[in-house]
């Protein structure tokens, strides 16, 4: 096999891509995956990833210094970031600015998967505290929306 392609298995997953739980470190989230697809190499040092979030469930609430790029591949599903909640469809790209809140989800009865393109050094995510909590509560669209 070629090291040059990882290719699509079908079904939005790779030939040498392991699929992973989303996260192992106790931060809330629902029915998520993720896929390593690109690693990085010291003349391109990003991670390109691929997250699968199940019908009615929701990546991690968080913020992090680093930015994210996101194209949404598969389904479609409603997306926080910062003050503003998006409906996001194939083909979108979201741009999630350093230290700015986020949360992903699959509302429409089907699996939202994205690919995200992030630094290979990137610092680790931050969860909402209370404080954070009540002034993001503050608002009631976001209220209804975010899950811890």
């Amino acid at each position: 096999m070629s090291t040059a392609i990882n290719r699509h298995k079908g079904n939005f997953t790779w030939e040498r891509t392991e699929v992973l739980k989303y996260k192992e470190d106790g931060s809330p989230f629902k029915d998520v995956t993720r896929q390593i697809l690109f690693e990085g190499r010291p003349d391109l040092p990003c991670q390109l990833r691929y997250f699968e979030v199940s019908p009615g469930g929701h990546s991690t609430l968080e913020r992090h210094e680093h930015v994210h790029a996101v194209m949404v591949a598969r389904g479609s599903g409603k997306v926080l970031v910062g003050e503003e909640i998006v409906e996001a469809g194939p083909q979108d790209v979201i741009h999630v600015p350093p230290d700015t809140w986020h949360q992903f989800r699959a509302v429409n009865g089907e699996p939202f998967g994205f690919l995200c393109l992030v630094n290979c050094e990137r610092d680790r995510p931050q969860l909402p505290n209370d404080t954070h909590l009540a002034e993001l509560r503050r608002n009631p669209r976001i209220k209804d929306f975010i899950r811890v």
